[in-house]
Parts: C-alpha cells; sequence; structure tokens
C-alpha cells in the first residue's frame, strides 16, 4: 500500500495494513540518526516550523509515511544573527531569540508595550506572499507528492503566534481583561496564517494542520467558556476558509496538553484529525478517547516522548507502541506518531524501535 492511500485510509476511518507514521526531529535528534544510519544530514529550513518539515529524505527513509511542508522566511528576510556576542537572532516578525543550546528562547517581544488598537494596525506585518514563502514547500510536494501524504504544517495559528509577540503574561492579562487590542491582534495572525494555509492547500496538500496550545499537563490553560467566547468562533471561521478552498481538505489541529473539555467542540466546527493527544496529560488515555471520541476524529500522536522515548528500553517502547497502535488503530482513524517532536535525550535505538514496532505490527506481530 502506497504511504498516501494508508494515510487517507485511516483518516476516513477504514481498515490498513497498519496505522500510517509520522515522526518528526529536533535537528539534533536528526543528526544522530543520519550518522546512524550513514545517510547525508539535511539542514533545517528557514521556518518557525522548521523541526515539522526538516529532514525529510531521513524520515521517509525511515519509515515515515507523511512529509511535512510549510512557509519559509522569505527570501527577502531570511531569519538571521544580530548580535552574534549575545547570539541574538530575529525574524521577519520582529521577535528576538536567544540561542540557549539545544533550543532558542524568546529574547524580546516586539508588541510587549501594546496598548491599543492602532498599535496593532500600524506595526510592520509579514506578507504572507513575500517571495520565496512557498518555494521550499513547492520543491517537496513535487518530489514526495505522488507517494507520501502532503502535510501542511500551520501550528502556531493565532494564539501561540500571538503571545510571542506580545509575551504570554501580559497577553493573557489583557485577554482576561477583555482589552481590545488582543482581539484585534488574534485576528491579525490569524488572517495571515489562514492566508498561508489557503495558498498551501492550493498548491495540492493532503492535510493543513493548524493548532495552538490550550492544554497544560494537568488541564485547560484558559477555561473552556472563555475558549468558546474567543477561540472557537475564530477557529471555526479558519476551518471555512479552508474548505472554500477545497471542500474535501483534511483539518488537523495540535493542541499539547489536556483538551479534554473542548474535544467535542472540535469535532462540532469540522475537525478531522486531532493531535497530539499527550499521553501524560491528564484524562488524555487512549482507551477514554476512542471510546468516546473515535466516531467523530481521528488520533494523531499518542506516544510519550517525556519518559517512553528517553528513558525507555527498546522492548517497553515496542510494546506501549503496539499497545497504543491496538486501542487507537482499531477500525483505522489513528496515525502513529511521538507526541512531539523526538528529542536530542532520546537514544537512536529507541526511534529504531518504535518503527519496527509500525512494522512489526502490520506484519502481524501484535503481542
Amino acid at each position: 500500500m502506497k504511504p498516501r492511500d494508508r494515510v487517507l485510509k485511516a483518516i476516513n476511518g477504514e481498515e490498513v495494513d497498519r496505522p500510517p507514521v509520522f515522526m518528526t526531529l529536533t535537528p539534533e535528534a536528526a543528526q544522530k540518526m543520519s550518522k546512524y544510519l550513514q545517510v547525508p544530514y539535511e539542514e533545517p529550513l528557514d521556518s518557525m516550523l522548521s523541526t515539522r518539515i526538516s529532514h525529510m529524505d531521513l524520515l521517509t527513509k525511515m519509515g515515515n509515511d507523511c512529509v511535512g511542508v510549510a512557509a519559509t522566511a522569505p527570501t527577502n528576510f531570511p531569519t538571521r544573527i544580530i548580535d552574534k556576542e549575545k547570539k541574538v537572532s530575529t525574524n521577519e516578525w520582529g521577535m528576538k531569540f536567544i540561542d540557549v543550546g539545544i533550543y532558542f528562547e524568546f529574547f524580546e517581544y516586539p508588541l510587549a508595550h501594546v496598548t491599543s488598537v492602532a498599535d496593532i494596525e500600524n506595526y510592520n506585518w509579514p506578507d504572507p506572499m513575500a517571495p520565496g514563502r512557498f518555494d521550499a514547500a513547492a520543491a517537496a510536494i513535487k518530489k514526495y507528492g505522488n507517494n507520501y501524504a502532503i502535510v501542511a504544517d500551520l501550528e502556531t495559528s493565532f494564539f501561540e503566534t500571538s503571545w510571542y509577540l506580545m509575551g504570554m503574561e501580559k497577553m493573557l492579562m489583557d485577554l482576561a481583561m477583555e482589552e481590545e487590542h488582543v482581539f484585534a491582534l488574534f485576528d491579525k495572525v490569524m488572517k495571515i496564517n489562514t492566508e498561508v494555509g489557503k495558498k498551501l492547500i492550493e498548491m495540492g496538500v493532503d492535510i493543513i494542520w493548524a493548532g495552538d496550545d490550550f492544554g497544560t499537563q494537568r488541564g485547560m490553560m484558559i477555561s473552556p467558556d472563555m475558549w468558546r467566547k474567543v477561540f472557537k468562533p475564530r477557529i471555526k471561521w479558519m476551518f471555512s476558509e479552508f474548505r472554500k478552498v477545497n471542500p474535501k481538505i483534511k483539518i488537523a489541529w495540535h493542541s499539547c496538553g489536556s483538551i479534554i473539555p473542548i474535544i467535542d467542540d472540535f469535532a462540532e466546527i469540522g475537525l478531522d484529525i486531532l493531535n497530539p493527544i499527550q499521553p501524560l496529560a491528564e484524562g488524555m488515555e487512549p482507551q477514554f478517547l476512542k471510546d468516546n471520541y473515535g466516531d467523530k476524529l481521528c488520533f494523531f500522536g499518542g506516544i510519550d516522548i517525556q519518559n517512553l522515548m528517553p528513558k525507555g528500553s527498546p522492548e517497553e517502547i515496542k510494546k506501549e507502541i503496539k499497545r497504543r497502535m491496538r486501542i487507537l488503530g482499531k477500525g483505522g482513524g489513528y496515525i502513529v506518531a511521538p507526541a512531539h517532536n523526538i528529542q536530542d535525550d532520546t537514544p537512536v535505538e529507541n526511534i529504531e524501535a518504535f518503527f519496527e514496532a509500525v512494522m512489526e505490527y502490520g506484519e502481524g506481530k501484535r503481542e
């Protein structure tokens, strides 16, 4: 079965030979796997979603059924270092980051002092159609589109990008106070990213993968009532805009953490695929999810990267992945994936065990 067919059948709730796979790697993990498998290392692409769309040659060789694409920085405004001594970089949004090793941490929020809607309107916003924005996506679609499911990543759709611009504490405080500039910011970012998503759909992707984190390990970051008032109608609008371009587009949403109170809401507004079903978040057990939402949603993710992947033995990893595939993949409806990017603390043998578990499951070794 072609990888693309496997993915689309699984999303539609059809039985497949095995659940399809979509793993993503941090650059450090990709470097280790490239060395281990003796294949050339690919440098990450210049994108806020870099880890979701880089190293695809490596990952398809390892067994991925999906290939990630996304908008990248335009040719006229690449992400660049502005202070070598302090290791500070900036991007086209005006965000500033500091290199702390494995990750870049926010160093400065360009809208940290915003007080009015006019401040939002007068900001120098990125052009969603800037030259070079979709070159890497076009190349990947051309290279992989016949055989693999193309997943267009649009995570940090508006809530997260907004706090990247304003700072989380200020944004949450201003949101609680219902300051108008917060809603203006959400709408501006949402419209920019929706235009990006629509362009990627026009280019022929199979899945649009939007998302913002609304959960924590123990529950919702925002009350369900506030979410329904502020975020649900905006997400519904995004989904409707995507389906104006392609009524059959499959829509995934990423939200880390425990988001049980709003899963039905997502299904109601047209979501097809829920990601990442963070396994250690409160209440996100696979049997509960399959029993209560399996007739409404395809699940995508579910493999723990906090303890299992970095600390488990290959045998423990295989056993747990097979258990989750038996539950979540019953009757289709499951894309097996880590709950986030595989991190540098995960041994290469454990990454290999992940793929071996999936292939063995497909061969009938389902113990």
